[in-house]
């Protein structure tokens, strides 16, 4: 027993099987990737996209996307032999315990804390944004102070806080009604992305498309992140937020009525439906009008700034759009498509801790069956207060590059996983096999890590942060209550935990130099919380007394 000891395999198909105090299984392949669509088509297509095509790529925005979607494909195939071979609710942190042990599966769980949690409570405040102008175009006006948080001059974000209660009480409902809602919300949002496609085909003018990229000397474009291949690499790494989701379905897989067929069905399905109508989306966006247009415009401004370019010019020389109707159709989708980003992550984040609880890693309370609904409903609770004080309270924050370093973090170690399941247990019965291993999961790491490089050093400060947060939880906590180890650890077990700690305190410190003297504006104040807090760690970890003291 120790930090690396694996989870049976036998064990984790054994916890997989239905019974009156298990997770109930509802869910069928067409359930499975509507769930994973409704996560994935959200805030990345209608806002995000318009922002990096402005920043980083130009009109080779589409090209972002394919590099985007390419890992995710990699990963894609990963998580499909690992969801067929281990139908249990985890997700990455199920497929990292049965890989590379109970160390490495708690640092991934933690990880996909950060990426469905606080996703969940940003896209809530997003979300309470755009219902605020939805009721604008009907003359509908709430008050400020109801709508926003302290810190934005209000008093509490009502609107925020509704979604996400609603959300979480409809998972407490059951998965099955859950799904439903989310098919009918996923409908209308492919259908409004559909129309956008087809009509805005029309209005293309292939001179939007030149120059493809943008120049190397263009004004305000000058580093080498900011145009060329730089800049779609650059793009691609902040578009990847826009792909989340289909991760997201594996971690229903011991809710699925036949997880080994539905679920790489369920994965591979949503990233290939969400990809292709991402390039055609982008394709159109930037060519109705020239990608410099939605330069400094954020929220839904991008795919309206497309919208009123399909028109015609009158006689007084003005563009009249042909369809305004569209942007009020834009915006609906917008709102559901934010509902189920946070259904499906609330739903994420609950079964990643059940499966944590199950294992004794977090307190029990996590991972208790409501006797009627079978859901996890204790832990779908606290997080509905949870996520809700944070969307009430917490000023709007761009999230986008910090759920995506997380989600490569994840994606890696699956890629890993697989590639280690192979060689260790070769003849494992999968419905399900990643073609062309090692190849695929080594090609998965490189384009993962290689996105993962290329985001700001802020992102990585704050990962580092949260990171060493969760292994003080498992110092405190998690190696103590273990199942699977059962207070079995050594004094060498704390050690290595320790020493973990104390290279990420060092790390956070050099990233911390890094960015305060490289960035343009750099953050003076999480500059300090970064130094201190890593230099608080350092201490604690480097001193041997507090050692013997958590041992």
């Amino acid at each position: 027993m120790g930090l690396f000891t694996r989870k049976p395999l036998d064990l984790l198909l054994a916890e997989s099987s239905e019974s009156e105090h298990g997770l109930k299984k509802t869910l069928t392949a067409k359930s499975l990737i509507a769930l994973g669509i409704g996560a994935i088509i959200g805030a990345g297509l209608f806002s995000i996209t318009g922002m990096a095509a402005a920043n980083y790529a130009g009109s080779a925005i589409t090209i972002s996307f394919v590099v985007a979607a390419l890992g995710c494909a990699f990963a894609g195939l990963c998580y499909a032999e690992f969801a067929s071979m281990i139908p249990v609710a985890g997700s990455a942190y199920t497929y990292s315990y049965a890989t590379m042990g109970e160390f490495i599966a708690w640092i991934i769980g933690w990880d996909l804390v950060l990426e469905y949690a606080v996703g969940a409570a940003t896209v809530g405040i997003s979300w309470s944004r755009y219902f605020v102008k939805f009721l604008e175009g009907f003359d509908i006006h709430l008050p400020l102070s109801m709508t926003v948080g302290p810190w934005d001059g209000g008093i509490i974000n009502l609107p925020a806080v509704f979604i996400v209660v609603l959300m979480s009480l409809l998972l407490i409902k059951g998965t099955k009604e859950s799904a439903t809602i989310n098919g009918v919300i996923v409908a209308i949002k492919v259908a409004v992305v559909l129309i956008f496609i087809v009509l805005g085909w029309h209005y293309i003018s292939y001179s939007n498309y030149t120059p493809y990229m943008i120049p190397e000397n263009t004004p305000g474009h000058e580093g080498f992140f900011d145009h060329g291949w730089g800049g779609i690499i650059r793009a691609a790494a902040v578009v990847f937020f826009a792909y989340i989701g289909f991760d997201a379905v594996s971690t229903a897989a011991q809710e699925a009525k036949n997880p080994k067929k539905d679920m790489p069905i369920g994965i591979l399905g949503s990233l290939a439906v969400c990809t292709i109508l991402y390039i055609l989306f982008a394709h159109v966006m930037t060519g109705v009008t020239h990608y410099s247009t939605f330069s400094g415009k954020d929220g839904i401004a991008p795919v309206a700034v497309a919208v009123e370019h399909m028109g015609k010019v009158n006689a007084a020389g003005a563009l009249v759009p042909d369809y305004p109707w569209l942007n009020r159709a834009i915006v609906v989708a917008i709102l559901g498509g934010y509902a189920s980003v946070i259904l499906v992550m609330l739903m994420g984040q609950s079964r990643v801790f059940y499966s944590m609880s199950k294992d004794g890693l977090l307190p029990k309370v996590f991972s208790d069956v409501h006797p009627k609904y079978r859901t996890p409903f204790k832990n779908n609770l606290l997080f509905l207060v949870f996520v809700s004080l944070f969307a009430a309270f917490v000023p709007a924050r761009v999230v986008g590059e910090m759920t995506s370093i997380g989600t490569l973090f994840a994606f890696i170690l699956v890629c890993i996983g697989v590639w280690i399941m192979r060689v260790k247990m070769p003849d494992a019965p999968r419905a399900f096999k990643t073609p062309l291993v090692p190849l695929v999961p080594i090609l998965g790491i490189a384009v993962c890590f290689f996105m993962m490089a290329f985001l700001p050093l802020d992102t990585w400060i704050r990962l580092v942060v949260w990171m060493m947060i969760g292994i003080d939880v498992y110092l405190l906590y998690g190696m103590k209550n273990s199942f699977l180890n059962n207070k079995a650890f050594d004094v060498k077990s704390y050690k290595t935990v320790s020493l973990s700690g104390l290279f990420m305190g060092i790390a956070l410190i050099i990233i911390a130099l890094a960015h305060h003297y490289t960035a343009s504006e750099p953050d003076t104040g999480l500059f300090y919380f970064s130094v201190i807090f890593a230099a608080v760690h350092i201490l604690l970890y480097g001193v041997k007394s507090v050692q013997k003291k958590i041992n």
